[in-house]
C-alpha cells in the first residue's frame, strides 16, 4: 500500500441512503461512493501531500433527493432550487497543526473532513439529458464534492481547468470517460451546479 493511500484509509467514509431509490437503481450504491471517495482522496494527496492532515479523520456522504438539497441550498446559498450536490467543508486553514492545546497525553480526536450530500433526481435528470450511465455520473459527482472538500473550487477559470483536470484524471483511472469532453460536468458548464458551502 502507498503512502498515499494509507493516509486516505485513515480517513472513515461514511455514507448514508437518506431518500431516492439510489439502492434499487445503482445495487451496492454505498460501495462505489466509498470507492470513489477513496480514489479522490488517494490522487488528491498524490497532487499535494498536504491536503490531508495526518491521523484519523471523517468525512459524511448522504444520499438524498431534491428535497432535501433545495432546502440546504436556499439555506446556505440563498438558491431555491435543487443542485446535483452539495460540499460542506469543515477543516479551516489551521486545522492541520499538530498542537491544539490537548492536555498532555490526549490524543487527537479524529477531524472532520466534512459533509457531501447527493440529489437523488437531479443526478438521474443529469445522467439521461448527458447520456452517461448513472453510476458514472454519481461516481464523478461524489469526486467532485470530494475535491472540494480538500481546497478545489471552480469559481475562477483556472481554477475550473485544475479541478476539471484531476477529476478527469481520477476517473480515467477508473476507466471512466472524460464528462468534460463534450461540453457536460457539474462546474462552469452546468447552471445547477453547486459551489462549496462554508
Amino acid at each position: 500500500m502507498s503512502m498515499d493511500a494509507a493516509r486516505a484509509d485513515a480517513l472513515e467514509i461514511i455514507v448514508e441512503v437518506e431518500a431516492g431509490e439510489w439502492e434499487t437503481t445503482i445495487p451496492g450504491v454505498a460501495d462505489l461512493v466509498t470507492a470513489a471517495a477513496r480514489k479522490a482522496l488517494v490522487q488528491a494527496l498524490a497532487v499535494d501531500a498536504g491536503a490531508l492532515p495526518e491521523g484519523e479523520g471523517e468525512v459524511s456522504i448522504l444520499l438524498s433527493d431534491n428535497a432535501a438539497v433545495r432546502v440546504l441550498n436556499q439555506r446556505y446559498r440563498g438558491k431555491d432550487k435543487p443542485t446535483n450536490v452539495l460540499s460542506f467543508p469543515m477543516l479551516g486553514e489551521d486545522d492541520d497543526e499538530d498542537d491544539l492545546g490537548l492536555p498532555e497525553g490526549m490524543e487527537r480526536p479524529p477531524y472532520l473532513l466534512g459533509d457531501i450530500i447527493l440529489a437523488y433526481e437531479t443526478l438521474m435528470t443529469e445522467a439521461a439529458e448527458q447520456n452517461k450511465p448513472v453510476a458514472n455520473h454519481l461516481t464523478h459527482l461524489v469526486i467532485h464534492g470530494v475535491l472540494h472538500l480538500l481546497g478545489y473550487d471552480h469559481i475562477e477559470d483556472a481554477e475550473a481547468e485544475t479541478m476539471e483536470r484531476l477529476e478527469t484524471v481520477i476517473l480515467a483511472d477508473m476507466g471512466i470517460a472524460d464528462p468534460y469532453r463534450d461540453g457536460a460536468g457539474p462546474t462552469r458548464e452546468d447552471p445547477q451546479s453547486e459551489e462549496t458551502t462554508r
